[in-house]
């Protein structure tokens, strides 16, 4: 199967792959392979494990109650302004950051390593590469609609109804799959290249774990750093996750446009980068 595949690598040239059409073009064209892989991944992540698909549910819950723990009852942290904020409802509003977050981490986590995972398809068979970063995106969306479920349900649990403005949720994980794709197009090339990648990537996860507003909101970060802060494309996306599920508040638009605008800009020159790059890979490997 993979033999027949053709990337469209080779017609494009570097103009052509700073177009979104063209880039979407050439990954409609794989699509099917593309399902398959995401199919698998998220099949196989879990295959002979106890409790299987579950665990995908379970790893952020295990992380919430840690920081639950942590920064709601030591540290006594509030993420609304509502006097009557309980802690039910600090976990489930921390528990939306963490949902972003946690499928960011982890594409950034297995983006130095995926080429050199994958090396069969680089050396041996005509293979469009540029399609395993968007399986594992895909595979993390997945994981994010079932790390959900128990989000809703907790919901209606503590208040009895959920708020219409959720239905935004979907539009919010747009942003969030762009910017993980052109993370991972970027990190996946330089970590065929540059193997202390693969040492630099955690440090970045925690860096952007604590800048990411996950543990607290934007709105309580200092005037003189907020700009800073409100830069950051995870901390705007779990700002407005919360507005929308949490508090029952339509999207700002004006900041979902900006983060948006700035995620397609980081998708497509991540997307020109690896083509650009993808050639050297065999020499490499």
């Amino acid at each position: 199967m993979a033999t027949t595949i053709r990337s469209a690598e080779q017609s494009l040239t570097w103009g052509e792959r700073l177009v979104p059409w063209q880039i979407l073009s050439n990954l409609t064209r794989h699509r099917q392979l593309i399902w398959q892989f995401t199919v698998r991944d998220v099949l196989g992540r879990y295959r002979g494990s106890y409790l299987g698909i579950l665990w995908s549910m379970l790893r952020p819950l295990c992380m919430l109650a840690v920081f639950g723990v942590v920064f709601g009852y030591i540290f006594r942290a509030r993420l609304s302004n509502d006097p009557h904020e309980t802690k039910a409802d600090f976990a489930m509003a921390m528990f939306c950051g963490l949902i972003v977050f946690d499928c960011v981490a982890e594409c950034l986590a297995r983006a130095p390593t995926l080429v050199l995972s994958n090396t069969n398809y680089v050396t041996k068979v005509v293979f469009p590469l540029e399609i395993l970063p968007v399986s594992v995106v895909m595979a993390s969306l997945a994981h994010v609609v079932l790390s959900l479920i128990p989000l809703f349900t907790a919901y209606v649990v503590v208040h009895g109804f959920i708020h219409p403005t959720a239905l935004f949720i979907p539009l919010l994980l747009v942003p969030i799959a762009l910017l993980c794709l052109g993370a991972m197009w970027i990190f996946s090339s330089l970590g065929v290249f540059i193997r202390d990648i693969n040492s630099f990537v955690p440090v970045l996860i925690t860096i952007l774990m604590y800048g990411s507003a996950i543990f607290y909101p934007l709105s309580r970060v200092p005037e003189s750093i907020r700009p800073f802060v409100a830069a950051n494309p995870i901390a705007v996306l779990v700002d407005q996750m919360r507005n929308v599920f949490m508090w029952g508040r339509l999207p700002n638009w004006g900041a979902v446009g900006t983060t948006l605008a700035t995620c397609c800009i980081v998708a497509v020159l991540g997307y020109a980068f690896f083509m650009s790059t993808r050639r050297a890979f065999a020499d490499v490997i």
